[in-house]
Formats: C-alpha cells, structure tokens, sequence
C-alpha cells in the first residue's frame, strides 16, 4: 500500500491529497522537520509530495530520484505548440535585453517569473544560471493538466486574464474544460514531444493565436489548483522512481 510523505509546512493542496489518501486506504506521513527519519525510510512504496527547495534532497534520503522537465524542453517544443518565441539562455545572456521579454528559471522559483528587460533581472545569483527567455503575450486563461502515460488525468482552471481563480472556486465551464482536454490530448498524441511517466502540463489561450504550452511542471511539487486529488495521487505514484 502506498504511503504519501508531505512537508511540515500546512497547506490546502497538502490537506486535501491527505483526505484523498486516506478515502483510498493510503498511508499518510507528515515529517516534523526537513529530515526523513530512519523508519520512513524503510516504507515499501513512499508517494512524496515535497517543495522544489527541499525537494531533491527528502527524494534521496527515501532512495528516489525525481522526475523533472529538462531545462531545454519548452524552447524544444514544437512550434505550433509554443506559440511564441521561447529561448534557453543564461542569466548573463538575458542581461543584455532591451526589450520586454518573458523571463524565468526553468524549473525552479529562485527569483520572480516576470517580464523584465536585462538591467531589472535581480542580482546574487550565479550568472550561468539558466533561464527561459519568452516573447510577451497575453494569456486568456490557463489550465493545469495532470498526466500519466500520455494521459490526462485531471485538469482545471487556474488563471484568467493573469488572476488567480482560487476565489472562484476554480470555476469552468463543460466547454472549456473538453477545449482544454482535446488541446492536451493533441499535444500528447505527437511523440515528438518528450515527457516522463508521470508530468504536470500548463496549456492555456494567447490572445489572437489561440491554444498553446504555457510550461511543463515537475508532478511531485505542483499545485493541485482545483484538481482532483484522488486523480494527482494516481500521477505522483510515478513521480518519483528508484535512484
């Protein structure tokens, strides 16, 4: 029987994977510190659910290596895909922007994603540090995706004109949601787009080009946003594999 290991920290996406966990008969462990004590380490099928901080190392004290997007993979995508223009590049490479673009780290939050131009990036950071550099566009809405074996889970609604939709409980309609779907079946039909087992896909509506990849995000730290819990537990099941 699988065991879902969280975080100290309370969360509303930690609370309701622990219900959901618990409805399938699941153990549930919650660490008291940023440590995995010695006798979850011997648990016969550890789920974690961890931050992007802390993550790597609670994985490797339990023995698994987690799944996450190669830095390059968004630039890789397909075009038609992408709907705009996305570039890998280092921090240093992006200082020299004079125009507005889109920046942020691939797969972590170590500083504010956001449009900059080159003298606003922030300082103190390693300046070979990759980041995505993005043409600007507008975003209608955006959905989060659950995927397992190229299959979509789970999905809901997260932003709309760029703000959070948690007060609206999250809210779609039948029709947005069977749009959502078919864009994320299409996208994970073409086997020239590469994912892991177990991936989170952001999809969202560019004003005036339409149905586009906002990112793909690693599944073992991603906000759930009106998911379904019961569904996100299938997906973090394959998350996480062996070291």
């Amino acid at each position: 029987m699988p065991t879902l290991i969280l975080t100290p920290r309370f969360t509303e996406d930690a609370q309701a994977l622990w219900r959901a966990a618990a409805r399938l008969g699941w153990g549930v462990e919650r660490l008291s510190g940023w440590r995995i004590p010695d006798e979850l380490r011997r648990v016969p099928e550890p789920v974690p659910y961890l931050e992007g901080l802390f993550g790597p190392t609670l994985a490797e004290q339990l023995g698994l290596r987690l799944s996450e997007p190669p830095v390059d993979w968004l630039p890789r995508l397909p075009e038609a895909y992408r709907q705009r223009r996305v570039a890998l590049a280092t921090l240093r490479e992006a200082r020299s922007l004079t125009a507005p673009a889109f920046v942020k780290p691939p797969n972590d939050k170590s500083f504010p994603a956001r449009v900059y131009v080159g003298s606003e990036l922030p300082e103190g950071y390693d300046e070979d540090t990759p980041v995505l550099v993005a043409e600007v566009v507008n975003w209608e809405k955006e959905f989060r995706c659950f995927v397992l074996d190229r299959e979509p889970r789970t999905l809901s609604v997260y932003l709309r004109g760029g703000e959070p939709q948690r007060e609206q409980g999250f809210a779609a309609s039948d029709a947005e949601l069977a749009e959502a779907d078919a864009f994320v079946r299409a996208v994970l039909s073409d086997m020239q787009v590469d994912l892991p087992r177990a991936a989170v896909l952001d999809v969202g509506v560019i004003a005036g080009r339409g149905w586009a990849v906002v990112e793909q995000n690693a599944a073992w730290g991603s906000g759930l946003y009106g998911c379904d819990p019961v569904q996100v537990l299938e997906v973090l099941r394959h998350a996480a594999v062996p070291a």
